[in-house]
């Protein structure tokens, strides 16, 4: 058990060119996070967070568009093992990679839990189909954690699976089903994921 002290001065900034908030149909999206940060357990040290963030939604026909979603994050400054646990990357989970759960992806102890990691990069892609208030979206995830400044993208890890949309008038209701088609020992077979609004 160890005990931190943080500081951190978090600044973001994020251009909104799609159509639709919850449910867009065509467009782009472009976010950066940057979070200088001092740390205080035995000794002071600063660091900083960076994330970067894009997706892009093309519409292919009336009733199809083709959304896909990069993210990508490191820290500046700072060794893994000093940086307190709730501050490094984590990935996994209905808003990351589907079909693991929750922060599950990446380093782990020896008894098996997560424990974060330096670097991080996420990829999606889906097919959000329509037929009036319902919808099927087939998606494929993708993302790693790393020990390093730079993620190690041949250790990627690899959900894909299909979700179900019902289009409310306050926005889509999503259910998601995903599978790991890596999983790393403990993963489960299936997860299941229920939220409002598309998956990014």
């Amino acid at each position: 058990r160890r005990t931190f002290l943080i500081g951190a001065v978090p600044l973001g900034l994020t251009y909104d060119g799609s159509n639709d908030l919850l449910d867009p149909t065509r467009g782009f999206r472009l976010g950066g996070r940057i979070s200088p940060e001092i740390s205080f357990q035995n000794s002071v040290f600063g660091y900083a967070r960076v994330q970067l963030d894009g997706s892009i939604y093309v519409p292919a026909t009336e009733r199809v568009v083709i959304a896909s979603r990069a993210r990508f994050g490191t820290i500046l400054g700072s060794s893994v093992e000093r940086i307190a646990p709730t501050r490094r990357f984590y990935a996994g989970g209905g808003a990351s990679v589907r079909g693991y759960a929750y922060q599950a992806i990446g380093p782990r102890d020896v008894d098996n839990d997560p424990i974060g990691g330096k670097s991080l990069a996420e990829f999606s892609l889906e097919a959000r189909v329509r037929f009036g208030n319902f919808g099927v979206v087939p998606f494929v995830d993708a993302g790693n954690i790393s020990t390093s400044f730079v993620p190690r993208f041949r250790d990627l890890r690899i959900g894909a699976g299909v979700g179900l949309r019902y289009h409310s008038n306050f926005g889509p209701i999503r259910i998601d089903v995903g599978t790991p088609l890596n999983p790393q020992a403990g993963d489960p077979r299936v997860a299941v994921y229920v939220s409002l609004g598309q998956a990014f």
